[in-house]
């Protein structure tokens, strides 16, 4: 009986291509069969940003230089890919780029009732979805709320932020191991690979992992 391959996935809740790397993957693994297990782990896109957050289409402006049009054309291209793998991206003229740093802690609480990756995937949506504003800690604790996780408990985490260290920890171990970007997925702590790949490129690399593996 082989372990399951374990994955982990290095990413912040702003980054679209995080969710669809986590698509494809998922799909891969899916096809595949590969027995296995997500660990996720936290990475800050914008550790600066304000807690009022920042417009996201100024921001992608002002941080990669791109024209509104690109702009425009790589969120078309990201929407599209997300329909594609049954994530609804609706991005709005409004939408925001807001500060991860208690959305990490709220994971990492979750991750002590074993529910990391459902909440995980929950504010992915609420972010890129639905547009709520992930700056605000009540509307955190609601998500968490929405999953089955006792509400009150998590706006005690945010409210006194008894994982901020633990989190800071867990941020600097991954910048240690060079993870500059994300999304950074590490089978079976040794193979690394980054960006949002395509389910053709995941099949693949399951496949000579389990080569690999037999």
């Amino acid at each position: 009986m082989t372990t399951p391959l374990r994955i982990d996935i290095v990413s912040d809740v702003m980054c679209p291509w995080c969710i669809i790397g986590y698509r494809q993957l998922s799909q891969a693994l899916e096809a595949a069969g590969t027995e296995h297990e997500i660990h996720w782990h936290p990475f800050e896109l914008n550790p600066q940003m304000p807690p009022e957050g920042q417009n996201t289409r100024e921001h992608i402006i002002e941080k990669y230089g791109s024209t509104p049009e690109q702009s425009e054309q790589s969120r078309q291209q990201m929407k599209a890919l997300g329909d594609d793998l049954g994530f609804d991206f609706r991005w709005t003229k409004d939408s925001r780029m807001h500060n991860t740093f208690n959305t990490h802690q709220l994971l990492h609480w979750a991750g002590t009732q074993g529910r990391k990756h459902d909440l995980k995937l929950a504010l992915f949506a609420a972010h890129f979805t639905e547009q709520r504003n992930l700056s605000d800690d009540a509307v955190l604790a609601d998500i968490a709320g929405e999953i089955g996780l006792d509400r009150a408990e998590a706006a005690a985490v945010l409210d006194d932020q008894r994982f901020a260290n633990d989190v800071r920890g867990i941020e600097q171990f991954w910048q240690q191991q060079g993870i500059t970007g994300v999304p950074a997925v590490v089978f079976d702590k040794k193979h690394l690979v980054t960006g949002a790949q395509g389910v053709d490129n995941y099949t693949s690399i399951l496949s000579q992992l389990a080569e690999m593996r037999s």
